[in-house]
């Protein structure tokens, strides 16, 4: 008698792999190749160069003769929240 690990090696062939439920077959739907990896997508690209700009001109904008820093980092990182969640409502499936 031979012993073995693996029970799909003992399994026989003639029989149908029910596993417990009756011989219906569930109809699944298949994904088709449009999707895409998320780095590949027109909105990521959007998003990080909208956010390299917002970022860019916080640290560009310096206070000049008179007048205060106009853009600080508070409020760009507010528009960089902004821009996140305008990226994560565009790419999410309803």
């Amino acid at each position: 008698m031979t012993t073995t690990n693996n029970p799909a090696a003992v399994q026989r062939s003639d029989t149908t792999r029910t596993h417990g439920v009756g011989a219906t077959q569930v109809n699944r739907p298949v994904r088709s190749g449009e999707t895409k990896a998320f780095y590949k997508t027109t909105e990521f690209i959007v998003l990080i160069m909208a956010t390299v700009g917002v970022l860019l001109a916080s640290f560009l904008v310096k206070a000049t003769d008179g007048h205060s820093d106009y853009f600080q980092a508070d409020k760009a990182c507010g528009y960089v929240v902004i821009l996140s969640v305008g990226y994560f409502s565009a790419s999410a499936t309803w």
